[in-house]
């Protein structure tokens, strides 16, 4: 495919919420097998524990021209329907506006208008999603929801992430084909994370202390009721949660990637995800990734940030799932 180039582009802010509300560019025409043959595009969903680097993996794959994927503007604006120009957007913006933490356009999970337009079940369902939960009603409201902005972006990868408690069951019943990205980060790091985060509130949810086994709750009163080791069961179980999820999809539907592999060697690694969706790196996709600071620097924070007492107990508790992704003990 290729995009024919843009004539002009403008920015309109709003007056009240504080974001990028809408970003026109205009000229822009697809053009190529895809938009001639009419194919059905490829939906593939990235997916992690929360604070996993998810965000990162989806912005970058974003940057491919032929990757379609929901906006924060669209997530926060029901009014700017589809996102017709998102991929065009996003590799045209400074680069300035598209980074986290301040004004800006970017990818998103858009639970605000899955909330709309699917259900809130969706947003924040408590536990992971299988199958049977994708009833007729809700299994063609996802749908469509899915369906209608991959039809008006026209592109012949549709990406979308979810985090927390995994859907791909759920997902995999609305779109049989799909093909699921999954986004692992060590979760000492996960926790060191969770608990730098104003919104973390994982303590104070009853319903994600029930998510937890005897064993895990009778570890955390050991370890004297630790905050970082709270957070770091809670990635374990989410983890196992999206093992289990990994089951249930069809071979070659399902691949994982570490976020640390994502920064030390980021050209290697995303041209296999690439390839799992079938797609190739392109000269538009290495610029937009070269637009991206990526350090590696941050992986062993949690050695520094978290007290010695909680990185020795998160060593022990999670041991044999940090072993099945290649994390060394801290030991």
């Amino acid at each position: 495919m290729s995009l024919l180039p843009s004539t002009r582009c403008f920015y309109v802010r709003p007056q009240l919420s504080g974001e990028v509300i809408a970003i026109a560019v205009a000229g822009h025409m697809v053009e190529g097998d895809f938009a001639l043959r009419g194919a059905p595009p490829v939906f593939a969903f990235a997916t992690g524990t929360g604070r996993c680097g998810s965000s990162l993996v989806q912005e970058l794959l974003s940057r491919h021209p032929d990757i379609g994927f929901i906006s924060n503007v669209d997530d926060r604006f029901p009014v700017l329907r589809g996102g017709r120009h998102n991929g065009e957007i996003y590799r045209h913006v400074p680069e300035s506006l598209t980074r986290k933490g301040r004004l800006r356009y970017a990818p998103s999970e858009g639970y605000r208008v899955l909330a709309r337009e699917v259900s809130p079940l969706v947003v924040a369902p408590g536990r992971s999603l299988w199958e049977p939960d994708a009833s007729p009603w809700l299994r063609d409201r996802c749908r469509t929801h899915f369906e209608d902005r991959a039809a008006r972006q026209g592109k012949p990868v549709f990406l979308h992430k979810f985090t927390g408690w995994p859907r791909a069951g759920f997902i995999a019943a609305a779109f049989p084909e799909a093909r699921f990205i999954n986004i692992v980060r060590d979760g000492r790091a996960v926790a060191n994370s969770l608990v730098q985060m104003s919104w973390w509130q994982d303590h104070r949810d009853a319903a994600a202390l029930r998510s937890l086994t005897a064993m895990d709750l009778e570890a955390w009163e050991g370890s004297g009721n630790s905050f970082a080791v709270l957070a770091g069961l809670f990635w374990k179980a989410v983890v196992e949660e999206h093992e289990r999820a990994r089951q249930v999809i069809a071979p070659g539907q399902w691949i994982d990637v570490r976020y640390e592999d994502i920064l030390a060697r980021p050209g290697p690694e995303l041209g296999r995800l690439l390839g799992f969706v079938g797609l190739r790196p392109n000269r538009a996709f290495k610029q937009g990734v070269a637009r991206h600071h990526l350090r590696a620097g941050r992986g062993d924070a949690f050695r520094r940030e978290l007290d010695p007492s909680d990185v020795a107990c998160l060593d022990t508790l999670l041991g044999e799932t940090l072993q099945r992704y290649g994390y060394a003990s801290s030991c």
